[in-house]
């Protein structure tokens, strides 16, 4: 059965989250599948959809529904209320599908939704470790909530993979771990990412 590009990117927008911790599989989503050319850097770079008002650096959170919550929170000095809501909607709708929880400690929660027309990110390092249903059945510390326009199918899935790229560094991962301001962990995204993807 040959799939149109909706599903074909659903399909990869699964395994992508399922095998994320694998980054030999995730780097093949660097590039377009379909016209093959890298992605700009300004529309790649995570570090500057990040700020000091949607990272939490040390939050405590009693559970996924309660952390996610929070998350979409940050959004609402960006974003008007019915925005906000309309993402936190879809948001779940999408974890209601499958867990965004993709071990070795780190989720990230994602949709992607009619209500904007830019990509939006926050993320929270967690005080202590939360269930998440992971695929690991690990406990994550680390959730990183990506939302992007409906209409860019490519960028999204890129985003997701460039997240779990990121992540799957050890000493990376250990550093946003032991990051204790949202000032440090924003500055290492932007050292990581301009070390690797910006040219």
């Amino acid at each position: 059965m040959k799939l149109n590009t909706e599903q074909k990117f659903f399909k990869i927008e699964n395994l992508a989250l399922v095998d994320s911790v694998a980054a030999e599989y995730i780097k093949i989503f660097e590039i377009d599948p379909y016209n093959h050319k890298l992605m700009s850097a300004k529309s790649m770079n995570l570090f500057t959809m990040l700020d000091e008002k949607t990272v939490l650096s040390n939050l405590k959170s009693e559970n996924k529904k309660q952390v996610i919550n929070e998350l979409i929170d940050t959004l609402r000095w960006k974003l008007d209320a019915d925005t906000v809501e309309s993402i936190r909607e879809s948001v779940f709708e999408r974890e209601r599908i499958m867990s965004t929880g993709v071990g070795k400690g780190l989720a990230i929660p994602h949709c992607k939704t009619t209500s904007v027309d830019q990509n939006y990110a926050a993320l929270a390092r967690l005080e202590s470790p939360l269930d998440f249903n992971s695929i690991d059945n690990e406990p994550v510390q680390i959730i990183f909530l990506l939302v992007g326009p409906n209409s860019n199918h490519s960028q999204h899935i890129k985003l997701l993979s460039r997240i779990s790229r990121l992540m799957n560094s050890a000493s990376f991962h250990d550093k946003i771990l032991n990051s204790q301001t949202s000032e440090v962990i924003i500055e290492a995204f932007q050292e990581e990412e301009e070390k690797y993807f910006v040219h």
